[in-house]
């Protein structure tokens, strides 16, 4: 083989289009932009826009409302995961086991506003376990084995009076 001899696949290297150099180019004159108006300038195009008929987005109902700025964000450690942080030797069975012992365990990266403990997986040491929430597997899970599970989460107290317009209704009946 030769420097000379050398070439690219065939195909792999296209020719750049003229676009706007004549009829008989078949890019001449709209240049692949179609028509006038909105849909030929650059920068501006209809998004969603359905031909006059009423879009999907708009046709459909608007739901839900889901305050992020109040919830806590959480890191979730499933009991398998646990279990091998055990084995390893890098979290204390005998220990309470915290969100800080997890971080030192390398389970998590960061403690943020708590830990959530999932039922996913096979516990087979005895814990003591101090987590912010647990689902009820894991808890069962949990103790099975012989250990506890500390809820950290506070417990919102449901007041039995009414609030709003029912506060309002309830001070006019009495």
């Amino acid at each position: 083989m030769k420097l000379n001899e050398i070439a690219d696949n065939p195909g792999a290297r296209k020719n750049r289009l003229r676009i706007g150099r004549g009829i008989g180019s078949g890019m001449g004159k709209t240049g692949g932009r179609g028509g006038k108006g909105q849909t030929a300038r650059s920068g501006v195009r209809i998004k969603g826009f359905e031909g006059g008929q009423m879009p999907l987005h708009r046709r459909l109902p608007k739901r839900g409302f889901r305050n992020t700025a109040f919830q806590a964000r959480l890191n979730e450690v499933s009991l398998g995961k646990l279990q091998a942080a055990i084995d390893a030797g890098k979290l204390d069975a005998k220990a309470t086991v915290d969100a800080e012992a997890m971080v030192k365990a390398g389970l998590m990266r960061r403690a943020k506003d708590g830990v959530k403990l999932l039922g996913t997986g096979e516990l087979k040491a005895k814990v003591d376990v101090a987590v912010y929430g647990a689902t009820k597997t894991a808890v069962a899970a949990i103790e099975k084995a012989g250990g506890s599970v500390k809820i950290l989460k506070p417990v919102v107290e449901e007041d039995d009076e009414p609030r709003g317009k029912n506060k309002r209704k309830a001070a006019k009946q009495a």
